[in-house]
């Protein structure tokens, strides 16, 4: 982290490690006690690790002045170990969340090893400690070599890295213990949100100003796509989050919002999380490594600017499709259907244009498994898409919504999409980071990608099933106008199905287990720096 910090960088980077201490303090003395005085001690156990670590280097002579010809990969190496270590961890609890609903008598008597709390570490660490710091990892490599400029100070990304890391850990470890505000994918405490906004603005205002300094004229869509996450994103935290502290000293908060606005909005930023975070940012991701991986131009670089566009206006008001037959106005609701079938119009362009770069390589996509891994990304892209259009249109959401078609729908954005875009292109940074040519194994990244594909397809292709079954049992009625079947009968209905999910996840999660063993044994046996290979972009046309 040191090693290219100038003395001055490392006093300021000193004084914020002081103030990170000291603020933990603050936190910890005030609560004394639950959740907020744990995150404080957190708080001071980060500060002052970074104080002795940073405070030992401030007699090191400067870093050389030719640093700042060279990419700055420290930061996306750092990124892709959190990446790695959120995966498994997020995996890992979300393989016994699914096995405990096979197995429910498994719950052991410790509170936070329930389904209720260990459901919310899944969803994030997997949605922010797993897709965050691959984002920002990603984003800023595709950053520095888009533009041929390196990143606009050396001191941010780290701060950005670290900061939003301790976000997630206050956010899961507040899960486990029982604190949360009941609200999907967005259940972190008041000062956590605030703390979280702070990192936020950061990380904006650094790819701003690394854009401002690019040497390239042109900036290549894939930042296009990683403006919109980072600046949507910020936009959905703060207003979905608004809420007053109950008191300064504790960790409960009152909502701004209530009742049905209260869940237009909770939806407004839940499905624009997966819009801008779990969609466009990774659209970015795939618009880079995809052409660098495969050797090919990006096959209509003008399509790639109308999906971007497409998406980015129609995505926003497609929340509404998860509220029908509630009491949010009809029109509402309509709104939400008809933007979501429209939706799939600017979707489809960029999982056809991503196939379509590959016309021409299918001998590489063959051969090499990394490639195959956007490939199938790309596939599973198009086809959550369709999935999603599909699910929002009302007579179709009557039999699927609240059940377990729309837990397969999500994974298979997930697994299917998210995680193999992501693990795609840890396999094409890792080697590069390392002066390698290869993973260590490649035989590795074959086994991972096969368990990768079996696990989703036997998750993806079981929750489907548990779901159309689940909406067909709760509306099915007898000649005498009543229920055939009791929710208990559903539920019981659900055991092989379950149990199948369970399977799909562990091998998924043996995956990632495979993945993170092979990325640590090349990052050790580096043979060097990073090369400079900077994307030949294709001019607008």
């Amino acid at each position: 982290m040191t090693g290219t910090l100038t003395l001055r960088e490392r006093q300021v980077a000193l004084a914020l490690a002081v103030l990170l201490a000291v603020l933990g303090l603050v936190m910890a003395g005030a609560a004394r006690q639950g959740v907020m005085a744990l995150h404080g001690v957190m708080a001071i156990a980060l500060g002052l690790g970074l104080a002795f670590r940073i405070g030992g280097t401030l007699d090191d002579p400067a870093p050389p002045r030719d640093r700042l010809t060279r990419y700055d990969d420290g930061p996306t190496r750092f990124g892709i170990i959190m990446t790695l270590i959120w995966a498994i961890i997020g995996m890992g609890v979300g393989v016994w969340v699914a096995a405990l609903l096979y197995w429910p008598e498994a719950t052991p008597l410790v509170p936070w090893t329930s389904f209720g709390r260990l459901r919310p570490v899944h969803t994030t660490g997997i949605i922010f400690g797993f897709g965050g710091n691959a984002l920002i990892a990603t984003s800023f490599h595709v950053l520095q070599r888009t533009s041929r400029a390196r990143l606009a100070d050396s001191l941010s990304p780290w701060i950005v890295l670290l900061g939003f890391n301790l976000f997630c850990a206050w956010a899961v470890t507040g899960y486990l213990l029982g604190s949360t505000q009941s609200k999907e994918y967005a259940e972190a405490e008041w000062y956590a949100d605030l703390w979280l906004v702070v990192i936020w603005v950061l990380y904006f205002v650094l790819y701003i100003r690394t854009l401002a300094r690019r040497i390239e004229p042109h900036i290549y869509v894939a930042n296009w796509y990683y403006m919109a996450f980072i600046l949507v994103v910020a936009m959905l935290h703060i207003v979905n989050n608004l809420a007053m502290p109950v008191r300064w000293s504790a960790p409960e908060s009152f909502p701004i919002w209530a009742g049905v606005q209260d869940a237009m909005v909770q939806w407004w930023y839940g499905h624009n999380a997966v819009a801008f975070f779990l969609t466009a940012g990774f659209l970015g991701m795939l618009y880079y490594f995809l052409p660098v991986r495969s050797g090919r131009p990006i096959w209509s670089y003008r399509l790639s600017i109308v999906s971007f566009w497409g998406i980015v206006f129609f995505y926003i008001w497609v929340g509404s499709h998860h509220l029908h037959y509630t009491a949010l106005p009809f029109w509402a609701q309509t709104l939400g259907m008809t933007f979501s079938v429209m939706l799939l119009v600017p979707s489809w362009a960029s999982a056809g244009n991503a196939i379509a770069t590959l016309n021409g390589a299918w001998h590489k996509v063959r051969d090499d498994a990394t490639l195959r891994f956007m490939f199938v990304a790309a596939v599973f892209y198009g086809l959550s898409t369709f999935e999603g259009s599909f699910l929002a249109i009302r007579p179709v959401n009557s039999l699927s919504h609240y059940t377990d078609w729309t837990v397969g729908h999500v994974h298979s954005g997930t697994l299917g999409w998210v995680a193999m875009i992501v693990f795609g292109a840890i396999y094409t940074l890792v080697p590069q980071l390392s002066g390698r040519e290869h993973m260590v194994s490649p035989r590795a990244v074959e086994w991972h990608f096969w368990l990768a594909v079996t696990g989703t397809l036997v998750y993806v292709v079981a929750l489907w099933n548990a779901g159309i079954t689940q909406g067909l049992m709760w509306r099915a009625y007898d000649e005498n106008g009543a229920l055939s079947y009791s929710f208990l009968e559903s539920v019981q209905a659900m055991a092989p199905y379950y149990l199948l999910r369970t399977i799909g996840g562990a091998l998924f999660l043996t995956g990632a287990v495979i993945c993170a063993w092979n990325c640590r044994a090349t990052m050790r046996a580096a043979q060097g720096e990073a090369t400079d290979r900077p994307l030949a972009v294709q001019p607008a046309e």
